[in-house]
């Protein structure tokens, strides 16, 4: 059995995808109060965690809401088996 590995990004993309956010992050020491520092710091590593995670697993398909469904249980023609 052949096992794809799940890991499709390379070092350089990750580094690519963390220096796109390193002048956010230094951007942060202007603003005025911690609460502000703090909400806009989870708002940049939200962001980046879900650019690595896409990433690293596949591209996002146009349609975030389609489903694929490689081995249906019924022909869609058909409509569900009977009971």
């Amino acid at each position: 059995m052949d096992i794809q590995p799940l890991l499709t990004m390379s070092k350089d993309d990750y580094l690519a995808l963390a220096e796109q956010k390193y002048n956010d992050l230094q951007a942060l020491k202007k603003k005025p109060t911690f609460y502000d520092y703090e909400k806009s710091f989870e708002q940049i590593w939200q962001e980046l965690g879900r650019q690595v995670l896409e990433k690293s697993l596949s591209e996002v398909p146009d349609d975030r809401r389609k489903k694929k469904d490689e081995n249906p249980l019924w022909d869609n023609s058909t409509g569900p088996p009977a009971r």
